[in-house]
C-alpha cells in the first residue's frame, strides 16, 4: 500500500520488483474526483506501477447509520466507482464500519522476537470507552442499510467493470462501543454475498481477520473462490476479543497452505502484506505508522515471493 505521491516507499517497492500498487489517499481532499484519480493513476504508471486497488472510503457515516444525507454520500461512492472504471483501476476495497470504529488496536508495542514491536487488540480496554454516537442503531437496521447501499452501488460497479471488495470488521467482533458490527464471520459473508448476487460484489480476504474469526483459512479461501477480489496477507495469534498481530512466518496459520489455496481457486488478483512489526531503528513518524513500517514489509514481501515460488 503506497501513498499517492512518490517517496521512499515507492523506491523500495520498485527495488523489490513490485509492479502492482494499492493506494490510500492520506490527507487528500475529494480524491474520488476524476482528475485526482487520473493524475494519481498516471503518476504510478510513469514510475512503472499498475494502480490496481483503491483502498480508501469517501465519507459514509450517514450511509452506515441510514440517516439524512446518505443518498448524497452514495452518489459520491458511485462517482468514485465510475471514475475508477474509466481509468482501468480494477478493485475498490471498502468497509462497512462506522468511523472511527475501523481497524482498532489497543497496543502498538507488544514485544516480539528480537525486541520488535507488534500491534494488538484487547477488548477489555475498549470497555472503558463511552458508547459511540451511533450506538442507538440496531443490528437489523445495519443489515437493512447495507442492503440499500448494495442495491444502489453494485449495478454501478457492474456497469463500470470494477470489483467491490468488502473488508471484514477489524476486529471481527460485535458490538464495539455499543455499535453492532455485521461483517464478523464466515456466515456474515455468506449472507452479504447472497444479498446481491453479482461477480462484482466480493471480498477483501484479510487473513488476519478470518483467523480471528476462528475460520479455517484454506477452507474459507476455497469456499469463497472467485468472489475473492483482493487479499491482505497477514496473521494473528488469538481471537476477536484478544489478539496479537504476528510476523508473517510466526503465526498459527500455515501460510504455505494459504498460498496453495489461492492457487487452487485460480486467484490472480492483487495481494499485499499487511500489519507488520516495527523493527529496530524505526521511529513513530506519521508515514511509518504502526503496522506499516518499511523493514517489516520488506521481510513480508520477500516471504510471500518465496512462498509463491
Amino acid at each position: 500500500m503506497l501513498p499517492p505521491h512518490p517517496d521512499r516507499r515507492w523506491t523500495l517497492a520498485k527495488q523489490l520488483g513490485v509492479h502492482s500498487a494499492v493506494v490510500r489517499f492520506w490527507g487528500v481532499d475529494d480524491w474520488w474526483e476524476y482528475e485526482t484519480l487520473m493524475r494519481t493513476r498516471n503518476r504510478f504508471a510513469d514510475q512503472g506501477f499498475s494502480l490496481d486497488v483503491v483502498e480508501d472510503r469517501p465519507p459514509m457515516q450517514n450511509v452506515v447509520r441510514g440517516t439524512d444525507g446518505r443518498d448524497a454520500e452514495i452518489e459520491t461512492v458511485k462517482n468514485l466507482i465510475r471514475n475508477m472504471g474509466r481509468l482501468d483501476i480494477d478493485t475498490y476495497c471498502w468497509v462497512w464500519t462506522e468511523n472511527p470504529l475501523g481497524a482498532i488496536r489497543t497496543s502498538d508495542s507488544v514485544p516480539g522476537r528480537g525486541d520488535s514491536q507488534k500491534t494488538a487488540y484487547d477488548h477489555r480496554w475498549i470497555k472503558g470507552l463511552p458508547d459511540h454516537p451511533a450506538a442507538g442503531i440496531t443490528e437489523e437496521e445495519s443489515w437493512k442499510n447495507l442492503q440499500y447501499f448494495l442495491d444502489e452501488v453494485v449495478p454501478v460497479a457492474e456497469s463500470a467493470g470494477v470489483n467491490l471488495a468488502l473488508h471484514p470488521d477489524d476486529p471481527p467482533r460485535t458490538p464495539i462501543r455499543g455499535v453492532p458490527r455485521i461483517v464478523t464471520s464466515v456466515e456474515d459473508y455468506r449472507r452479504i454475498l447472497d444479498m446481491y448476487d453479482s461477480a462484482r460484489h466480493g471480498i477483501t480476504f484479510c487473513q488476519g481477520n478470518f483467523s480471528a474469526m476462528n475460520a479455517d483459512i484454506p477452507s474459507a479461501i476455497r469456499r469463497f473462490g472467485d468472489r475473492i477480489h483482493f487479499v491482505h496477507f497477514r496473521d494473528v495469534d488469538g481471537d476477536a476479543d484478544s489478539f496479537v498481530e504476528t510476523w508473517h512466518d510466526n503465526g498459527p496459520t500455515d501460510m504455505k497452505t494459504a498460498i496453495e489455496a489461492y492457487q487452487d481457486i485460480g486467484f490472480e488478483g492483487p495481494l499485499r502484506p499487511d500489519h507488520v512489526p516495527r523493527m529496530v531503528g524505526e521511529d513513530d513518524r506519521d508515514e511509518a505508522m504502526a503496522g506499516y513500517t518499511d523493514m517489516g514489509r520488506l521481510f513480508a514481501i520477500g516471504y510471500i515471493k518465496g512462498l509463491l515460488e
